[in-house]
This record gives structure tokens, C-alpha cells and sequence, in this order.
């Protein structure tokens, strides 16, 4: 929705990416690495697709728009981890591995959210001075 509402093209694609890329690795590397859950359901317990897809939007907001946004949405992922772990679903590593796959492909593919508008400084040196002034679409 952030990403709707301030930037729908660049943000929703990079959004997808990231997600996708996150994602996607954790849910190979699970059906390749084949690690028995803590509840001993089955052999897919790393690393944990479910974090990587709580990890990897909160991280991508945190990247796009700062820690104002990234902050409570890395405090539901984290949750989202935690209820993995006590459930017995993943190990905590699992859901490490998740959250350092969506950061990296985050920082990857996020660029730094700026605002459309007009910007401008000045600055002076003893040798002189420069002013400068720029429009972001």
C-alpha cells in the first residue's frame, strides 16, 4: 500500500523482486538442503519460506522509505519468525537465513525513496561557492 500510494511503478517492482528473489532461493535451498523440521514432520525445515516472505517486504521498506516504516514491519516479521520457531515448525536459524536472504537481495535491488519535487542548496568555500538546483520526477 506504502508503495501504491508514493511511487506505484519503481516501488511495486522493486517490491516484487526483492520478494520474489527471497523467496524464491528459500524455497529452493529448502528442497535441496532437505533439514527435518523440530517437530519431525517432514524434511523441509530449511530455511523458512514463511519468514522470507515476512522478511523480505521489511526490509525492502526499511531500505525504500527508512526505518519510520521498516521499523514496525521488521517488528511483525520478527513475530512471523518467532511463532515459527515456537510452533516447532523451523529452528532459529532457519528463519535467520530467511531474514539475511531478504536483506541482501534488498539491498540488491531497493533504491532509496525520493520524494518528486524541486531541490536545491547553496555552498560556499573560501575559494568560492556553487548553488545548485535539480526537479526529481
Amino acid at each position: 500500500g506504502i508503495s501504491l500510494y508514493k511511487d506505484a511503478r519503481t516501488g511495486l517492482a522493486e517490491l516484487t523482486v526483492d520478494t520474489l528473489a527471497t523467496v524464491g532461493t528459500a524455497y529452493a535451498l529448502k528442497n535441496i538442503v532437505r533439514e527435518q523440521r523440530p517437530d519431525k514432520s517432514d524434511f523441509q525445515s530449511f530455511p523458512s519460506d514463511t519468514s522470507a516472505l515476512a522478511f523480505a517486504p521489511a526490509q525492502f521498506l526499511w531500505d525504500r522509505y527508512g526505518w519510520e516504516y521498516g521499523l514496525p514491519a521488521y517488528a511483525a516479521a520478527s513475530f512471523v519468525g518467532y511463532s515459527r520457531i515456537d510452533a516447532k515448525k523451523h529452528h532459529w536459524y532457519d528463519v535467520a537465513a530467511s531474514a539475511g536472504f531478504a536483506f541482501v537481495f534488498s539491498k540488491l535491488f531497493t533504491t532509496r525513496y525520493r520524494a518528486p519535487g524541486l531541490r536545491y542548496g547553496a555552498e560556499v568555500s573560501p575559494d568560492g561557492g556553487s548553488f545548485r538546483i535539480s526537479y526529481n520526477f
